[in-house]
Protein backbone atom coordinates (compact mmCIF):
# COMPACT_ATOMS: atom_id res chain seq x y z
CA UNK A 1 0.00 0.00 0.00
CA UNK A 2 3.06 1.98 0.86
CA UNK A 3 4.01 1.82 -2.44
CA UNK A 4 1.04 2.43 -4.13
CA UNK A 5 0.71 5.62 -2.33
CA UNK A 6 3.25 7.03 -3.57
CA UNK A 7 3.33 6.33 -7.32
CA UNK A 8 -0.10 7.59 -7.29
CA UNK A 9 1.55 10.78 -5.37
CA UNK A 10 4.45 11.02 -7.99
CA UNK A 11 1.69 10.78 -11.16
CA UNK A 12 -0.74 13.80 -8.96
CA UNK A 13 2.64 15.46 -9.16
CA UNK A 14 3.37 15.18 -12.68
CA UNK A 15 0.14 15.54 -13.78
CA UNK A 16 -0.48 19.20 -12.40
CA UNK A 17 3.61 19.86 -13.83
CA UNK A 18 2.11 22.14 -16.34
CA UNK A 19 0.06 24.17 -14.09
CA UNK A 20 2.50 24.51 -11.32
CA UNK A 21 4.90 25.83 -14.09
CA UNK A 22 2.27 28.30 -15.41
CA UNK A 23 1.00 29.98 -12.07
CA UNK A 24 5.16 30.64 -12.09
CA UNK A 25 5.87 32.01 -14.63
CA UNK A 26 3.03 34.26 -14.24
CA UNK A 27 5.34 36.34 -11.98
CA UNK A 28 9.13 37.13 -12.32
CA UNK A 29 12.09 36.40 -9.87
CA UNK A 30 15.40 37.68 -11.01
CA UNK A 31 19.07 38.12 -10.05
CA UNK A 32 20.07 41.62 -11.15
CA UNK A 33 23.20 42.25 -9.74
CA UNK A 34 23.67 45.90 -10.92
CA UNK A 35 20.52 46.93 -9.04
CA UNK A 36 21.28 45.00 -5.84
CA UNK A 37 24.78 46.75 -5.72
CA UNK A 38 22.82 50.49 -6.33
CA UNK A 39 20.78 49.28 -3.43
CA UNK A 40 23.02 47.40 -1.17
CA UNK A 41 26.21 49.85 -1.40
CA UNK A 42 26.94 51.12 2.14
CA UNK A 43 28.86 54.08 1.17
CA UNK A 44 28.26 55.85 -1.82
CA UNK A 45 24.81 56.89 -3.08
CA UNK A 46 22.97 56.72 0.33
CA UNK A 47 19.44 58.07 -0.70
CA UNK A 48 17.91 54.38 -1.06
CA UNK A 49 14.53 55.32 -1.66
CA UNK A 50 15.63 58.01 -4.46
CA UNK A 51 17.43 55.07 -6.27
CA UNK A 52 14.64 52.75 -6.24
CA UNK A 53 12.13 54.60 -8.00
CA UNK A 54 14.89 56.06 -10.37
CA UNK A 55 15.22 52.42 -11.03
CA UNK A 56 11.09 51.90 -11.56
CA UNK A 57 11.19 54.80 -13.92
CA UNK A 58 14.07 53.23 -15.47
CA UNK A 59 11.97 50.10 -15.79
CA UNK A 60 14.59 47.83 -13.81
CA UNK A 61 11.97 46.69 -11.56
CA UNK A 62 8.63 45.89 -14.01
CA UNK A 63 5.09 44.98 -11.91
CA UNK A 64 5.38 41.45 -10.48
CA UNK A 65 8.85 41.40 -10.03
CA UNK A 66 11.06 40.21 -7.35
CA UNK A 67 14.77 41.13 -7.03
CA UNK A 68 16.82 38.89 -5.26
CA UNK A 69 20.18 39.98 -3.94
CA UNK A 70 23.03 39.31 -2.26
CA UNK A 71 26.50 41.31 -1.02
CA UNK A 72 29.28 40.37 0.69
CA UNK A 73 32.42 42.54 1.85
CA UNK A 74 35.61 40.84 2.85
CA UNK A 75 38.40 42.76 3.80
CA UNK A 76 42.29 42.48 5.36
CA UNK A 77 43.62 45.96 7.23
CA UNK A 78 46.66 46.91 8.97
CA UNK A 79 46.68 50.30 10.93
CA UNK A 80 49.61 51.82 13.91
CA UNK A 81 48.68 54.41 16.07
CA UNK A 82 50.85 56.36 18.01
CA UNK A 83 49.11 55.86 21.39
CA UNK A 84 47.98 52.48 22.87
CA UNK A 85 44.20 51.49 22.14
CA UNK A 86 43.57 54.38 20.69
CA UNK A 87 42.45 53.84 16.92
CA UNK A 88 40.19 56.42 15.08
CA UNK A 89 39.27 54.54 11.62
CA UNK A 90 36.27 53.76 11.87
CA UNK A 91 35.20 51.17 9.64
CA UNK A 92 35.57 49.00 12.49
CA UNK A 93 34.30 50.03 16.02
CA UNK A 94 36.96 51.43 18.10
CA UNK A 95 36.76 49.48 21.72
CA UNK A 96 39.36 48.32 24.40
CA UNK A 97 37.97 44.93 23.77
CA UNK A 98 39.21 44.57 19.89
CA UNK A 99 41.68 47.07 19.45
CA UNK A 100 45.00 46.74 21.91
CA UNK A 101 48.01 47.75 21.84
CA UNK A 102 49.84 50.24 19.33
CA UNK A 103 49.66 48.08 16.23
CA UNK A 104 46.08 46.04 14.49
CA UNK A 105 45.63 43.67 11.83
CA UNK A 106 42.83 41.50 10.84
CA UNK A 107 41.35 39.41 7.95
CA UNK A 108 37.32 39.51 8.46
CA UNK A 109 34.21 39.26 6.84
CA UNK A 110 33.53 43.01 7.70
CA UNK A 111 29.82 42.47 6.37
CA UNK A 112 27.13 40.73 4.55
CA UNK A 113 24.04 42.10 3.01
CA UNK A 114 20.55 39.98 1.93
CA UNK A 115 18.10 42.13 -0.16
CA UNK A 116 14.90 41.93 -1.86
CA UNK A 117 12.92 44.24 -3.90
CA UNK A 118 9.86 44.00 -5.52
CA UNK A 119 6.93 45.49 -7.43
CA UNK A 120 3.21 44.86 -7.24
CA UNK A 121 2.10 47.62 -10.39
CA UNK A 122 3.82 50.50 -11.55
CA UNK A 123 2.64 52.38 -8.49
CA UNK A 124 3.97 50.02 -5.26
CA UNK A 125 7.24 48.74 -4.54
CA UNK A 126 8.71 47.37 -1.87
CA UNK A 127 12.31 46.78 -0.57
CA UNK A 128 14.22 44.52 2.35
CA UNK A 129 17.69 44.22 3.32
CA UNK A 130 18.77 42.37 6.34
CA UNK A 131 22.85 43.17 7.35
CA UNK A 132 25.43 41.04 9.25
CA UNK A 133 28.12 43.45 10.67
CA UNK A 134 30.39 42.41 13.50
CA UNK A 135 33.16 44.95 12.41
CA UNK A 136 30.54 48.12 12.85
CA UNK A 137 27.93 46.77 15.82
CA UNK A 138 26.93 48.35 18.56
CA UNK A 139 27.07 45.24 20.58
CA UNK A 140 29.39 44.13 23.78
CA UNK A 141 32.13 42.35 23.42
CA UNK A 142 34.96 41.07 20.69
CA UNK A 143 34.30 40.73 16.88
CA UNK A 144 33.63 37.35 17.94
CA UNK A 145 31.21 38.07 20.54
CA UNK A 146 27.23 36.45 20.21
CA UNK A 147 26.43 40.43 20.68
CA UNK A 148 28.22 41.59 17.66
CA UNK A 149 27.17 39.03 15.42
CA UNK A 150 23.52 39.50 14.91
CA UNK A 151 21.39 39.95 11.65
CA UNK A 152 19.02 42.56 11.30
CA UNK A 153 17.00 44.38 9.07
CA UNK A 154 18.90 47.26 8.28
CA UNK A 155 16.27 48.97 5.82
CA UNK A 156 12.90 48.16 4.80
CA UNK A 157 10.25 50.38 3.07
CA UNK A 158 7.37 50.50 0.74
CA UNK A 159 7.60 53.35 -1.63
CA UNK A 160 4.13 54.91 -3.85
CA UNK A 161 5.25 56.51 -6.42
CA UNK A 162 6.08 56.66 -10.52
CA UNK A 163 7.53 59.36 -11.43
CA UNK A 164 7.12 58.28 -15.57
CA UNK A 165 3.41 59.63 -14.79
CA UNK A 166 3.54 61.91 -11.42
CA UNK A 167 6.47 63.97 -9.77
CA UNK A 168 5.53 63.46 -6.23
CA UNK A 169 6.35 59.63 -4.87
CA UNK A 170 6.12 58.82 -0.52
CA UNK A 171 7.66 55.99 1.41
CA UNK A 172 7.11 54.58 4.82
CA UNK A 173 9.47 52.37 6.57
CA UNK A 174 12.80 52.08 8.10
CA UNK A 175 15.28 54.50 5.79
CA UNK A 176 18.09 57.01 5.62
CA UNK A 177 16.90 60.56 6.16
CA UNK A 178 17.36 62.62 3.61
CA UNK A 179 19.81 64.98 5.23
CA UNK A 180 22.83 65.95 3.28
CA UNK A 181 25.13 64.12 0.98
CA UNK A 182 26.96 61.66 3.44
CA UNK A 183 28.13 59.56 0.65
CA UNK A 184 31.61 59.36 0.03
CA UNK A 185 33.75 58.47 -3.03
CA UNK A 186 36.02 56.19 -1.44
CA UNK A 187 35.46 52.86 -2.43
CA UNK A 188 34.97 51.14 0.87
CA UNK A 189 35.27 53.62 3.98
CA UNK A 190 32.38 56.21 4.70
CA UNK A 191 33.44 59.95 4.93
CA UNK A 192 33.24 61.27 8.72
CA UNK A 193 30.43 63.10 7.69
CA UNK A 194 28.22 59.88 7.23
CA UNK A 195 29.52 58.77 10.63
CA UNK A 196 28.24 62.75 12.23
CA UNK A 197 25.72 63.03 10.72
CA UNK A 198 23.87 60.14 8.25
CA UNK A 199 20.73 59.16 9.85
CA UNK A 200 18.31 56.14 9.81
CA UNK A 201 15.44 55.62 11.31
CA UNK A 202 11.44 54.72 11.37
CA UNK A 203 9.96 57.28 9.15
CA UNK A 204 7.35 58.17 6.38
CA UNK A 205 8.72 60.19 3.37
CA UNK A 206 7.32 61.95 0.86
CA UNK A 207 9.12 63.60 -2.20
CA UNK A 208 9.03 65.79 -5.70
CA UNK A 209 11.22 65.37 -8.29
CA UNK A 210 11.02 67.41 -11.61
CA UNK A 211 12.55 70.23 -13.15
CA UNK A 212 15.73 69.24 -11.95
CA UNK A 213 14.21 69.90 -8.77
CA UNK A 214 14.31 67.20 -5.75
CA UNK A 215 12.71 68.18 -2.14
CA UNK A 216 12.00 65.46 -0.26
CA UNK A 217 10.78 65.73 3.49
CA UNK A 218 10.78 63.38 6.36
CA UNK A 219 8.87 62.54 9.08
CA UNK A 220 11.17 60.47 11.82
CA UNK A 221 10.39 58.53 14.92
CA UNK A 222 11.68 60.40 17.84
CA UNK A 223 14.09 58.69 20.79
CA UNK A 224 17.80 58.26 21.34
CA UNK A 225 17.60 54.61 19.56
CA UNK A 226 18.18 55.90 15.60
CA UNK A 227 21.90 56.65 14.09
CA UNK A 228 22.44 60.00 14.14
CA UNK A 229 18.95 61.46 15.05
CA UNK A 230 17.44 61.93 18.97
CA UNK A 231 14.45 63.98 19.97
CA UNK A 232 13.25 64.41 23.75
CA UNK A 233 10.33 62.11 23.49
CA UNK A 234 8.08 62.13 26.50
CA UNK A 235 9.71 62.93 30.58
CA UNK A 236 12.71 62.86 28.79
CA UNK A 237 13.01 58.88 27.65
CA UNK A 238 14.86 57.63 24.81
CA UNK A 239 11.83 55.11 23.67
CA UNK A 240 10.99 55.97 19.82
CA UNK A 241 7.12 56.63 20.58
CA UNK A 242 6.45 60.11 18.78
CA UNK A 243 6.98 61.07 15.57
CA UNK A 244 8.50 64.17 16.62
CA UNK A 245 11.61 64.24 14.76
CA UNK A 246 12.38 65.22 11.04
CA UNK A 247 14.52 66.57 7.85
CA UNK A 248 13.94 68.35 4.76
CA UNK A 249 16.01 68.86 1.75
CA UNK A 250 16.47 70.41 -1.75
CA UNK A 251 18.62 70.43 -3.65
CA UNK A 252 18.87 71.48 -7.63
CA UNK A 253 20.60 69.51 -10.57
CA UNK A 254 22.16 72.55 -13.09
CA UNK A 255 23.02 70.87 -16.72
CA UNK A 256 26.14 72.91 -17.65
CA UNK A 257 26.60 71.31 -21.52
CA UNK A 258 25.57 67.89 -22.59
CA UNK A 259 28.64 66.25 -20.45
CA UNK A 260 28.73 68.83 -17.17
CA UNK A 261 26.53 68.17 -13.99
CA UNK A 262 26.44 70.66 -11.03
CA UNK A 263 24.05 69.29 -7.92
CA UNK A 264 23.52 72.03 -5.22
CA UNK A 265 21.66 71.17 -2.08
CA UNK A 266 20.72 71.95 1.72
CA UNK A 267 18.79 70.46 4.39
CA UNK A 268 17.61 71.03 7.99
CA UNK A 269 16.95 68.17 10.60
CA UNK A 270 14.96 69.22 13.68
CA UNK A 271 17.07 66.71 16.17
CA UNK A 272 20.61 65.79 15.89
CA UNK A 273 22.56 63.22 17.54
CA UNK A 274 23.92 66.03 19.89
CA UNK A 275 22.00 66.70 22.49
CA UNK A 276 23.28 65.03 25.97
CA UNK A 277 24.30 66.51 28.90
CA UNK A 278 27.66 65.75 31.00
CA UNK A 279 28.50 63.18 30.95
CA UNK A 280 27.40 62.11 27.54
CA UNK A 281 26.43 58.49 27.17
CA UNK A 282 25.32 57.80 23.08
CA UNK A 283 21.96 56.41 22.68
CA UNK A 284 20.77 58.01 25.78
CA UNK A 285 17.39 60.65 26.36
CA UNK A 286 18.03 64.55 25.94
CA UNK A 287 16.24 66.89 27.39
CA UNK A 288 16.13 69.58 24.52
CA UNK A 289 16.80 68.85 20.77
CA UNK A 290 19.45 70.45 19.04
CA UNK A 291 19.01 71.18 15.36
CA UNK A 292 21.47 71.37 12.69
CA UNK A 293 22.01 72.13 9.39
CA UNK A 294 24.17 71.39 5.96
CA UNK A 295 24.97 72.36 2.61
CA UNK A 296 26.63 70.65 -0.15
CA UNK A 297 27.45 70.56 -4.16
CA UNK A 298 28.84 67.82 -6.47
CA UNK A 299 29.83 68.39 -10.08
CA UNK A 300 30.20 65.55 -12.54
CA UNK A 301 31.85 65.93 -15.77
CA UNK A 302 31.73 63.57 -18.69
CA UNK A 303 30.81 60.70 -16.03
CA UNK A 304 34.64 60.11 -15.29
CA UNK A 305 35.33 63.06 -12.46
CA UNK A 306 33.14 63.57 -9.97
CA UNK A 307 34.32 66.62 -7.09
CA UNK A 308 31.97 66.73 -3.80
CA UNK A 309 31.82 68.89 -1.10
CA UNK A 310 30.00 69.50 1.77
CA UNK A 311 29.19 70.93 5.54
CA UNK A 312 26.91 70.27 8.34
CA UNK A 313 27.24 71.81 11.78
CA UNK A 314 24.70 71.84 15.06
CA UNK A 315 22.59 74.99 15.59
CA UNK A 316 23.13 74.79 19.66
CA UNK A 317 26.03 73.83 21.47
CA UNK A 318 26.45 70.33 22.87
CA UNK A 319 25.84 70.21 26.47
CA UNK A 320 28.24 67.40 27.64
CA UNK A 321 31.31 68.96 25.43
CA UNK A 322 31.40 71.08 28.57
CA UNK A 323 33.28 69.19 31.56
CA UNK A 324 32.86 71.00 34.78
CA UNK A 325 35.89 69.47 36.51
CA UNK A 326 39.10 70.55 36.65
CA UNK A 327 41.32 70.75 34.54
CA UNK A 328 38.79 70.36 31.81
CA UNK A 329 36.74 72.72 33.23
CA UNK A 330 38.68 75.27 30.85
CA UNK A 331 36.99 74.43 27.67
CA UNK A 332 33.21 75.69 27.05
CA UNK A 333 30.71 73.32 25.18
CA UNK A 334 31.07 73.53 21.66
CA UNK A 335 28.72 73.09 18.35
CA UNK A 336 29.47 70.23 16.34
CA UNK A 337 30.44 70.34 12.32
CA UNK A 338 32.00 67.85 10.38
CA UNK A 339 33.44 69.12 6.57
CA UNK A 340 33.62 66.40 3.73
CA UNK A 341 35.39 66.93 0.10
CA UNK A 342 36.39 64.47 -2.47
CA UNK A 343 37.29 63.81 -6.02
CA UNK A 344 37.01 60.71 -8.31
CA UNK A 345 38.69 59.88 -11.50
CA UNK A 346 37.26 56.80 -13.49
CA UNK A 347 38.70 55.16 -16.85
CA UNK A 348 38.50 52.51 -18.70
CA UNK A 349 34.52 52.70 -18.69
CA UNK A 350 33.71 50.56 -21.80
CA UNK A 351 36.31 48.08 -20.54
CA UNK A 352 35.39 44.53 -18.76
CA UNK A 353 37.12 46.18 -15.40
CA UNK A 354 36.28 50.22 -14.40
CA UNK A 355 38.58 51.54 -12.48
CA UNK A 356 38.74 54.22 -10.12
CA UNK A 357 41.01 56.57 -8.29
CA UNK A 358 39.97 58.56 -5.42
CA UNK A 359 40.73 60.96 -2.46
CA UNK A 360 38.89 62.11 0.46
CA UNK A 361 39.06 64.55 3.50
CA UNK A 362 36.22 64.25 6.15
CA UNK A 363 36.46 65.34 9.84
CA UNK A 364 34.48 65.60 13.00
CA UNK A 365 35.05 68.75 14.89
CA UNK A 366 33.56 68.72 18.58
CA UNK A 367 35.03 70.24 20.91
CA UNK A 368 36.74 74.47 20.93
CA UNK A 369 41.06 74.73 19.72
CA UNK A 370 43.29 72.62 21.95
CA UNK A 371 40.38 70.86 23.86
CA UNK A 372 41.22 66.91 24.17
CA UNK A 373 38.02 66.59 21.94
CA UNK A 374 38.53 69.05 19.69
CA UNK A 375 38.26 67.21 16.37
CA UNK A 376 39.14 63.64 14.69
CA UNK A 377 40.05 63.83 11.34
CA UNK A 378 40.38 61.59 8.31
CA UNK A 379 42.02 61.15 5.08
CA UNK A 380 41.53 58.24 2.34
CA UNK A 381 43.18 57.53 -0.83
CA UNK A 382 41.53 54.48 -2.96
CA UNK A 383 42.22 52.43 -5.93
CA UNK A 384 39.33 50.42 -7.20
CA UNK A 385 38.61 47.82 -10.06
CA UNK A 386 34.34 47.65 -10.57
CA UNK A 387 33.31 44.21 -12.69
CA UNK A 388 29.95 43.68 -14.01
CA UNK A 389 28.78 47.40 -12.52
CA UNK A 390 28.26 45.14 -9.25
CA UNK A 391 31.65 43.56 -8.32
CA UNK A 392 34.89 45.76 -6.92
CA UNK A 393 38.59 45.15 -5.45
CA UNK A 394 39.80 47.63 -3.87
CA UNK A 395 42.67 49.30 -1.63
CA UNK A 396 42.68 52.21 0.82
CA UNK A 397 45.33 54.13 2.35
CA UNK A 398 43.84 55.68 5.35
CA UNK A 399 45.14 58.69 7.86
CA UNK A 400 43.07 59.98 10.95
CA UNK A 401 44.42 62.85 13.62
CA UNK A 402 42.84 63.03 16.42
CA UNK A 403 40.92 60.38 18.90
CA UNK A 404 36.99 61.33 19.81
CA UNK A 405 34.77 58.35 20.28
CA UNK A 406 31.17 59.87 21.46
CA UNK A 407 30.97 57.84 24.39
CA UNK A 408 32.18 59.95 27.39
CA UNK A 409 34.02 62.10 24.60
CA UNK A 410 34.74 65.29 27.19
CA UNK A 411 35.45 62.89 30.42
CA UNK A 412 33.73 60.65 33.33
CA UNK A 413 33.97 57.42 31.89
CA UNK A 414 32.16 55.16 35.02
CA UNK A 415 33.59 52.26 33.67
CA UNK A 416 37.52 54.09 33.55
CA UNK A 417 39.59 54.10 36.93
CA UNK A 418 40.05 57.75 36.01
CA UNK A 419 38.83 60.51 38.04
CA UNK A 420 36.01 62.90 36.03
CA UNK A 421 38.47 65.48 35.08
CA UNK A 422 40.30 63.05 32.62
CA UNK A 423 39.19 61.91 29.18
CA UNK A 424 40.08 59.35 26.89
CA UNK A 425 39.88 61.66 23.81
CA UNK A 426 43.11 62.58 22.55
CA UNK A 427 43.52 65.25 19.82
CA UNK A 428 47.46 64.33 19.19
CA UNK A 429 46.36 60.89 18.82
CA UNK A 430 47.08 59.99 15.08
CA UNK A 431 46.65 56.61 13.16
CA UNK A 432 47.36 55.26 9.53
CA UNK A 433 47.01 52.09 8.01
CA UNK A 434 45.75 50.09 4.68
CA UNK A 435 42.82 48.06 3.53
CA UNK A 436 42.78 45.73 0.90
CA UNK A 437 39.32 43.59 0.08
CA UNK A 438 36.35 42.88 -1.96
CA UNK A 439 32.40 43.46 -2.37
CA UNK A 440 31.22 40.63 -4.25
CA UNK A 441 27.53 41.33 -5.41
CA UNK A 442 25.04 38.83 -7.05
Amino acid sequence: MKNLALILFLLNTSAFGQDTAKVISTGMVDINSPFTYKMVDPNQDLRKVNILIEERKAGNLPPKSLIVGASLIAIADYQRSNIDSKFAYLMRHPTANNEIGKEVSEAVIHSFQFSLAGAVNNWLAVYAEMLYNPEQSFGSGTITSLERNQVQLSKGFVVVGNLNKFPIYGAIGKMDAPFGQTGSVNPFSNSTMWHAFGGLGYGAQVGFKKWNIHATFMAVQGGAQFRAMNTSVGDSTNVPSQLNNYTADLNYTLKLGASVRLMIGGSYLHGSAYCQDFPITHFQPCHDNNPAYTYYGKLVINNRITLKGGFAKTMEVWPGTYNPNSPLNEFAASKVSSLDAGVKYEFNLKGKVRYAISGEFSNFKAGPNGAPWERQNQIIAGFSGMLNNSSKLFIELFKTNGYAPLNFISGSDPFDPFPPGVTHSDRDAFSHGIVLGAQITL
